[in-house]
């Protein structure tokens, strides 16, 4: 009887020691958006100019709600009505 207790213990203690996975550790680098400063949520189009300047290019408002992009060097502005709703880093 104990030859058999000795085996389903071991059946079941196997698989249990093999069941072992690496661990990847990413350190938390800061994200481009957190090193760039941009428009953030709620910000009028009037606040954006005077604290960033006239944009490179400003693309006409599309849908409903309309929605207006303005691009500037490194990042894209988008505003709902005349609110941002978003800042984007370009990928480069």
């Amino acid at each position: 009887m104990y030859p058999l207790y000795l085996f389903l213990l071991s059946m079941v203690l196997v698989p249990l020691s093999a069941a072992q996975a690496d661990t990847l550790t990413i350190p938390n680098a800061p994200s481009m958006k957190q090193k760039m400063d941009m428009p953030t949520r709620g910000m009028s189009m009037e606040q954006v100019t005077e604290r960033f300047g006239q944009p490179e290019n400003r693309l006409p408002p599309v849908g409903e709600p309309p929605i207006t992009r303005w691009r500037y060097g490194h990042y894209t502005v988008y505003f709902e009505g005349k609110y941002v709703i978003h800042s984007v880093p370009d990928k480069r």
